[in-house]
């Protein structure tokens, strides 16, 4: 587990892909990390060329609102952002729900806020197990011995619930399934609308997005299991960020006003119904622990 902090940051660097600084407006707050610089991570939740300019978007708005400058960084997995968390090259992240679970473990992140739902409450959404009309397959006991489409090792969705899904149908996604982890939820869907994949994960979020592309017609696939709701993914500060700034950021991120954003933005992500965040914490991804039990997952190994 022990790793020097040279060699982390050699790793986050290498894994990062691409990022975007916002300038505070006015004159920088002296409690500011970095010497003046907040470091906002999204891991390739989605399409990359889609997702990084509402980041932008969001971290111009933290910005203005923490008066600090913001620079928005990607990276090209999601151990990548947990990783750089725990180097200290990430100082906020918006993490699936397992990806928490480990950086929370692995990095000390601390879980603060998620997209809300209509009702001002911690939002939530799906997974599934889905297959298209020809495949073969029309009920879950049928995947075994299948080539699967899994997104990342990290994801909530797109890995950790649908493996939930099979081994409570009897299927050992570490025996009986040939896994490919495509890197995102976009990736996985295109496996499956090009049919590179008999069968694979799908979210609600990764519907969303195909949908508002115009590239997802619900009679081309057959759902074979729905989770569900999953927790919305948090907003996850590093836990050795200075005390007192710690607060602040985390009132920012919980009162973060997205009504400036386009809705084609919102619906990108999944969030129809509110354009707020609400406050979460450690606590309200232990349901996901639960589940990481039952799989005996160790999570010290999936960053080793």
């Amino acid at each position: 587990m022990k790793r020097c902090a040279a060699l982390l940051g050699a790793i986050a660097i290498a894994l990062f892909v691409g990022s975007a600084a916002f300038p505070a407006e006015g004159a920088t707050a002296p409690d500011c990390p970095n010497g003046g610089t907040v470091n906002l991570g999204a891991i390739p939740a989605e399409d990359m060329s889609q997702l990084l300019p509402i980041f932008q978007r969001i971290g111009n708005l933290i910005a203005a609102r923490l008066n600090c400058d913001v620079v928005v960084r990607t990276g090209t997995s999601y151990t990548a952002v947990i990783e750089a968390m725990r180097a200290h090259r990430v100082d906020v992240a918006s993490f699936g729900a397992f990806s928490y679970v480990l950086a929370h473990q692995v990095a000390g992140a601390e879980a603060v806020a998620a997209f809300a739902a209509a009702d001002g409450k911690p939002g939530s959404y799906f997974a599934s197990i889905t297959t298209w009309p020809g495949s073969g397959i029309t009920a879950l006991p049928q995947v075994k011995g299948k080539a699967f489409a899994f997104s990342d090792p990290a994801s909530t969705s797109g890995h950790l619930i649908p493996s939930y899904a099979l081994v409570k149908a009897g299927i050992d996604p570490a025996k009986d399934i040939t896994p490919f982890y495509t890197g995102s939820h976009t990736a996985s869907f295109e496996a499956l609308r090009n049919h590179k994949v008999p069968v694979g994960e799908l979210n609600s979020i990764a519907i969303a997005g195909a949908t508002l592309a115009g590239s997802y017609r619900p009679e081309d696939y057959v759902t074979l299991w729905q989770s569900p709701p999953i927790p919305n993914g948090p907003f996850a500060v590093r836990g050795d960020l200075s005390p007192a700034f710690k607060v602040r950021l985390t009132q920012v991120l919980r009162t973060l006003d997205l009504t400036s954003l386009p809705a084609k933005d919102m619906k990108f992500l999944g969030r129809r119904d509110s354009h707020a965040l609400a406050p979460v914490d450690d606590h309200s991804y232990d349901g996901i622990r639960d589940v990481v039990s039952v799989l005996h997952l160790d999570l010290n190994k999936m960053t080793d």
